[in-house]
């Protein structure tokens, strides 16, 4: 069985940055560990947006200009970073929640095989839970798990919120 690791917008911005908090913070260490003893493919995606920002619809929601491409806060945190190293994985640009160009690109590298996809990163809330359910909807009968410990949401109260919706869609969360 093919195992697979989505690491979710770990980016600066997210971390240290515009929108970084200290819970993100507080994960990195442990989201590092998982990189780096991870034994499958990898895919990593980056919240990307462009100088436009504002104008977007998320934009007016949320004004607070983040990941814009190119940037030091668009750039993944140094750590995770350098836990890629010498890691084979794709990098995956998407330019709202979830990404929906990543159940077609695990598919392709599925070849076929059974697999199991593991997500970490961050906002629990908002991108680890919208890739999830994507991906499970897109596969519903494959194992998926949601590493909580590698995880952070906007607040606490709403990491466990959504971890409370991915389990109730079946997804384990560890």
């Amino acid at each position: 069985m093919k195992k697979f690791l989505v690491v979710v917008d770990i980016q600066k911005d997210f971390v240290d940055g515009a929108l970084g908090s200290k819970e993100a913070e507080a994960i990195v260490p442990a989201a590092v560990k998982k990189i780096e003893n991870f034994d499958g493919e990898i895919f990593v995606t980056y919240d990307t947006h462009y100088d436009n920002y504002m104008e977007t619809m998320e934009g007016k929601k949320l004004p607070v200009p983040h990941c814009i491409k190119g940037t030091d806060g668009w750039k993944l945190d140094t750590r995770i970073e350098s836990a890629l190293d010498g890691k084979k994985y794709t990098a995956v640009e998407k330019n709202t929640f979830g990404s929906t160009e990543l159940p077609g690109l695990i598919e392709k590298a599925a070849c076929g095989e059974d697999f199991s996809v593991e997500l970490i990163g961050l906002c629990t809330d908002i991108c680890v839970v919208s890739n999830a359910l994507l991906l499970k909807a897109n596969f519903p009968e494959h194992e998926f798990f949601v590493d909580a410990g590698c995880c952070a949401g906007v607040t606490p109260e709403l990491h466990e919120a959504a971890l409370k919706t991915m389990k109730s869609c079946h997804i384990a969360v560890k």
